[in-house]
């Protein structure tokens, strides 16, 4: 099984059931703050990949939802500027494994990257449930505020 570099917000509760899931593949997860995390422009583009620019962004952090930030009135340079001055609009989870890099959580493309079937039996009927779910939005309604430790835009 693969060890899993895995930059989330901490205490997100839609990160939490990522890792769970990846746990319960037989994945070695290894979790980083990405809020915290000493980001190069270089670095934080490599996991962005072909994807449109619109994509790297966290559509829950509260600069775009204010509509302060539009993503997509955006260009790469300018979005990495702004992603390594607030941490927040980066999408989430940045996950790394070997040599390649992704954003985001989409079930399939991981499942056929790394495999998310479930090692052990007992853990098969949570995991089937988690994959169901929406695994790419905050669960958290939009109205909570943006401190402490719980999932925070």
């Amino acid at each position: 099984m693969a060890r899993v570099i895995f930059y989330e917000k901490p205490g997100c509760k839609g990160g939490t059931k990522q890792k769970t899931l990846l746990t319960a593949a037989g994945h070695e997860v290894v979790a980083y703050n990405l809020l915290t995390e000493p980001w190069s422009a270089e670095r934080l583009r490599s996991f962005f990949g072909d994807r449109p620019v619109v994509e790297w962004f966290n559509r829950a952090a509260p600069r775009v939802q204010s509509g302060e930030i539009i993503p997509e009135q955006i260009d790469g340079e300018t979005a990495l500027m702004l992603m390594l001055k607030d941490p927040l609009l980066i999408r989430r989870p940045l996950i790394e494994v070997g040599d390649r890099r992704e954003v985001g959580f989409e079930v399939e493309k991981i499942d056929a990257w790394i495999g998310l079937k479930p090692k052990d039996a007992t853990l098969k009927e949570i995991s089937e449930k988690l994959m169901n779910q929406d695994l790419q939005t905050c669960s958290h309604k939009h109205e909570h505020k943006h401190q402490g430790g719980s999932c925070q835009h």
